[in-house]
């Protein structure tokens, strides 16, 4: 009986496209049997998408964007770059380990946001917080 070799750790590459995908997702209220029936692929399979556990092939990944209605470059924003990926080899998933983006604060937030109706008031949120972050961000370098 031949054994299986150990499973390796998902490619962070893979950890932040499946962060990409449940944030969109969560954010529109979408669930997973609902994305996993655009693809023709069961919720679980979805759900190992989302964890990195399967990596999510080209015809799939246009597919989802499109179910998501975002652009396929979407699943890539906001990642690190391929140089920091390298230096990484010894803790690959580390690279995403703090991703803003797969905390369950932030993914009710966006929830939240994309739930307020009105695109003029969706705006004045989004002014609103970008103003209190510039203004930490620039309190900080202030505070030396």
């Amino acid at each position: 009986m031949s054994r299986r070799p150990p499973k390796e750790a998902p490619d962070p590459i893979d950890i932040h496209v499946g962060q990409r995908i449940k944030a969109r997702r969560v954010g529109l209220r979408i669930s997973q049997t609902e994305i996993g029936n655009a693809l023709d692929v069961t919720f679980q399979q979805i759900q190992k998408y989302e964890n990195g556990a399967n990596r999510v092939g080209a015809s799939n990944l246009y597919k989802m964007a499109q179910a998501l209605d975002v652009g396929v470059s979407y699943f890539y924003e906001d990642m690190p770059s391929s140089a920091q990926l390298k230096s990484l080899s010894d803790n690959p998933a580390a690279t995403f380990e703090h991703d803003p983006m797969s905390q369950p604060e932030s993914i009710k937030l966006v929830h939240n946001y994309f739930r307020i109706i009105s695109p003029a008031v969706r705006n004045r949120v989004f002014q609103l917080v970008k103003s209190i972050s510039d203004q930490n961000t620039f309190s900080s370098s202030n505070d030396d």
